[in-house]
């Protein structure tokens, strides 16, 4: 069986339980017009531009200019961003658990996440903590899916991309891992996270 070496794990939808609908779900009751608002104005698209370092002031700026009569709720997304973490995603951080206590594993984080807003994920959750490194895109000013992040944390903490495994919520941020050699998981659940691993070898 193959030897690995490095767990690199994303952070939001994998340990952690982040979504807009955690707080607008109190404030906009139809899914309809929340998935409207999704779509229309604080896009997925928008949020990633803060992912890859764009300031909050600048993005909120931006929408208040496009739809000045959605005001109070374009402010709230960083406002009350806070609100949007439903907590830790209990399985998976057992898994992590599991991985730090053999110490036969280099553990990273590599996330697509707001300068801004990571250090209050740090302060909330100890379990953070307990990654060898991290890379953050908007610390680096890019983000996964592009190249550069991923090899940004290649050389950064030394790793034999051939010895190393990722896992990701998203599957368009697993091919440029893939090609750079790097075995991926999609993770679907904390269940078959879990049982991928095992047939791996890892846990």
């Amino acid at each position: 069986m193959k030897e690995y070496k490095t767990v690199i794990f994303d952070l939001g939808a994998v340990l952690i339980d982040w979504h807009p609908d955690h707080l607008y779900k109190k404030h906009i009751p139809s899914e309809e017009e929340r998935n409207w608002f999704y779509e229309n104005i604080c896009t997925s698209e928008w949020n990633e531009e803060q992912d890859a370092g764009r300031s909050l002031a600048e993005a909120t700026q931006l929408l208040l200019n496009q739809f000045p009569e959605h005001a109070e709720i374009i402010r709230m997304y960083y406002d009350r961003w806070e609100e949007m973490l439903n907590g830790p995603i209990q399985g998976t951080v057992e898994i992590l658990r599991t991985l730090k206590d053999n110490e036969q594993y280099q553990l990273i984080a590599l996330t697509n996440w707001s300068a801004e807003t990571f250090p209050i994920a740090l302060e909330k959750y100890d379990f953070l903590h307990w990654f060898h490194g991290r890379v953050v895109s908007g610390e680096e000013k890019t983000r996964k899916p592009y190249t550069d992040i991923y090899q940004t944390l290649l050389d950064r903490y030394k790793v034999n991309p051939r010895e190393a495994i990722f896992v990701d919520d998203n599957k368009r941020n697993l091919g440029p891992a893939e090609a750079l050699g790097i075995k991926t998981i999609h993770f679907v659940s904390q269940e078959q996270f879990k049982e991928e691993l095992t047939s791996l070898g890892i846990l």
